[in-house]
């Protein structure tokens, strides 16, 4: 296609899934059952880290993990006892296990005693004055400080990627698409107002992967973090200022359409 063609093609496509009906079969669905702010980012991060698989276990297991938190995971976080912790323990989604779900409990109580706001896990302090953000820089601080404690599981360290492993980090850039992102649509939260949308990667999953391949929007053989900022560069050429949102166009194209 040509490239006003693809853009409005794409556009139609946003316009398509941006939307509510969108939510119900989706992971995101989970951080919309809640309303205050670190609610709905500890179930926002929980939905995007436990999605691999299909999209009805994913929900069926948040909803299983935030039943065994009395539906309340920021109260959780700080004020659980031990017997409270003893809930949790048989919780499992594929490779992920209670002995990480203990591990992300601690790095949630930790953080949250110094800041009301997860955004600011991803923002280290030289990035206040958002000359030297990046996407990657944040990624990157962000997996080393989440494994700052002491007591981190080995185990639970391919549970949270980053772009020095090369990853596309899908799950984690999904997350910060729906806390970043602004609009009137319902989908996307927007909770947080450091990041900006126009510095997002677009997440990168197999459905994307394989959509924009087609498109002829990716040229790298593999797929990894150099072809998410690939694809995303493409995306910037249609809306600099809010890239990612293509992601809407791209996996619906994929999973609803097989395209």
């Amino acid at each position: 296609m040509e490239f006003l063609e693809l853009k409005d093609f794409l556009d139609i496509k946003v316009a398509q899934y941006n939307r509510p009906d969108f939510i119900s079969n989706d992971p995101i669905c989970i951080p919309h059952r809640f309303s205050k702010k670190q609610d709905i980012e500890i179930a926002a991060f929980f939905a995007a880290i436990l999605a691999w698989g299909q999209r009805k276990t994913i929900i069926n297991k948040c909803t299983d993990l935030f039943n065994r938190m009395d539906n309340d995971p920021y109260h959780f976080m700080l004020q659980h006892s031990d017997e409270d912790l003893k809930g949790l323990l048989g919780f499992k989604h594929r490779t992920f296990n209670d002995t990480d779900l203990l591990y992300f409990v601690s790095f949630f109580k930790h953080h949250y005693s110094l800041s009301d706001s997860l955004e600011t896990a991803f923002l280290p302090e030289y990035f206040e004055d958002q000359l030297n953000f990046t996407a990657e820089n944040a990624l990157n601080h962000f997996r080393l400080y989440f494994f700052s404690l002491p007591d981190s599981p080995r185990r639970t360290v391919k549970h949270i990627s980053s772009p020095l492993q090369k990853s596309t980090c899908k799950r984690l850039n999904m997350f910060l698409r729906w806390m970043v992102r602004k609009d009137n649509n319902g989908v996307d939260f927007g909770v947080w107002n450091s990041i900006k949308a126009a510095d997002l990667i677009c997440p990168c999953d197999v459905h994307v992967d394989r959509v924009a391949r087609r498109l002829e929007m990716i040229t790298r053989k593999q797929t990894d973090w150099r072809t998410a900022v690939e694809l995303t560069e493409e995306l910037r050429r249609f809306d600099p200022a809010d890239p990612v949102k293509y992601d809407f166009a791209l996996f619906g194209l994929g999973v609803e359409e097989k395209f």
